[in-house]
């Protein structure tokens, strides 16, 4: 029977932040066992394929990733260029994934995490049991791995937020499922371009994603005679509502929010502000949106609904986790990345201990330590898993040392998860801001997160 430390890391997910975790494992001597439900590496990544990065290649790959990539003849693509998300899953991730060799395992699922031989309200010894992760293959088997640490870097992908104003399905939205897409559209695919061609779509949301979506449906009006979007937000049109423009330090961010006010300045999408869906209504072919004031759109083909990711927490009901109430991110990570009161994004430096929970050695990494809150940078990411591998390691003084530089965007207005009404802008989250700069981390200056596309 092996000691616990010599059990295997368990890392849930060979994403970007998944694989580097596995990465800084391997680098400081230790096993890591990477869990991953899907066939391939980037899953996840590879379904947002078509969609182009905010960050250039030299920000989003991980330091530890690119030496044990090295002797393998790897050599990372221009670091000035931007990768789609196939790039990104083709040229570095699977490369990576294929270097770790038999640290991953694909095509397991995990349901479910827990202290060996205690469930959830047994104190007795708790912390000197290893983990079980239990896990289903995709041939139906079932199993249960042992492990010494739990590290968490499953994403939020799974599963997008509705479209309805309180965070619940609208009525009706399920009903209306054929219809209804959570996902930037691949239009490049004939299938997917032939169901939004020549037709109406209401895009639901203002961030990134609906920055995308806007600009690509633009593209196809040119092309396509009919093709309209209505783009609907729950908060009224602000000077932030584009993003930060030319002032953005993360520039192929703010040219697509220029290319979204383009689209709306050019006909091609149409604003529909203060608008907070209730219901999804069938009118023949079409349907019907219909918002808390009792307002109704025009009939729409197609909706596609871009307000944000949420973390599945099911798995880890077994486990003790210290969650913020509003954010389901760590509690000690919540208020560094509230939007409600970040409305800048500005996040201070965070390591192992603002990502540390009362159940020890489990760890929430990625997209998903964010929660639901909006925004996050692959390079954030890379930083909390060197963190977390030097804690499990031993070595504290390099877990508690913060070394990362992130570019501050000056982009105001946070996520709208209060939506203020037309007209908007000033007083508190509207003017914060200050000029551009890029900011080192560890040093108590705050900088921006935010960058991935499919947020």
């Amino acid at each position: 029977m092996p000691t616990t430390d010599q059990l295997p890391v368990v890392v849930i997910g060979a994403g970007p932040i998944g694989l580097a975790a596995a990465a800084h494992l391997s680098e400081r001597g230790l096993n890591p066992l990477v869990l991953e439900a899907g066939p391939s590496a980037g899953t996840a990544v590879r379904d947002w394929a078509h969609v182009r990065l905010f960050s250039p290649w030299a920000e989003v790959t991980d330091p530890a990733a690119e030496k044990l990539l090295a002797p393998t003849g790897w050599v990372r693509p221009d670091g000035a260029t931007y990768p789609t998300g196939g790039d990104w899953a083709d040229h570095y991730l699977q490369p990576l994934a294929d270097a770790l060799a038999d640290k991953i395992r694909y095509g397991v699922t995990v349901t479910g995490v827990a202290r060996a031989g205690r469930d959830r309200i047994v104190d007795a010894d708790r912390d000197q049991q290893p983990f079980t992760v239990h896990v289903h293959s995709a041939d139906g088997g079932e199993e249960r791995i042992t492990a010494r640490a739990v590290i968490d870097a499953s994403g939020t992908w799974t599963i997008p937020s509705p479209m309805g104003a309180d965070g619940l399905p609208a009525l009706g939205e399920k009903a209306a499922a054929d219809r209804v897409s959570y996902r930037v559209p691949d239009l490049k695919d004939p299938a997917v371009r032939a169901r939004y061609a020549g037709r109406r779509t209401a895009v639901i949301g203002s961030g990134a994603s609906a920055f995308t979506a806007l600009a690509h449906l633009a593209d196809l009006a040119e092309e396509e005679d009919g093709t309209y979007a209505a783009w609907i937000l729950r908060r009224g049109l602000t000077g932030s509502t584009y993003g930060g423009g030319e002032a953005d330090q993360l520039p192929a961010r703010g040219a697509l929010g220029l290319r979204a006010k383009a689209a709306v300045e050019a006909g091609h999408a149409g604003a529909v502000t203060g608008f907070r869906t209730r219901a999804v209504h069938r009118d023949g072919d079409q349907l019907v949106l219909a918002a808390e004031d009792g307002r109704r759109l025009d009939p729409v083909d197609e909706v596609i609904v871009l307000t944000g990711l949420r973390p599945d927490l099911s798995f880890l009901s077994g486990l003790r986790l210290g969650l913020d109430e509003r954010l389901q991110a760590p509690t000690a990570l919540a208020p560094l990345i509230d939007p409600n009161v970040h409305s800048c994004g500005t996040v201070y430096p965070h390591g192992v201990n603002e990502l540390s929970h009362p159940e020890k050695d489990v760890y929430l990494v990625g997209m998903k330590s964010y929660g639901r809150a909006p925004t996050f940078l692959a390079m954030t990411g890379y930083e909390q898993v060197r963190s977390i591998a030097a804690a499990i390691a031993g070595d504290q003084a390099a877990a508690e040392r913060v070394e990362l530089t992130l570019p501050e965007t000056g982009v105001c207005g946070g996520a709208g998860l209060f939506d203020e009404p037309e007209g908007a802008g000033s007083g508190e989250g509207g003017s914060c801001c200050a000029a551009p700069a890029t900011l080192r981390i560890g040093v108590g200056v705050p900088a921006t997160s935010g960058d991935l596309p499919p947020r």
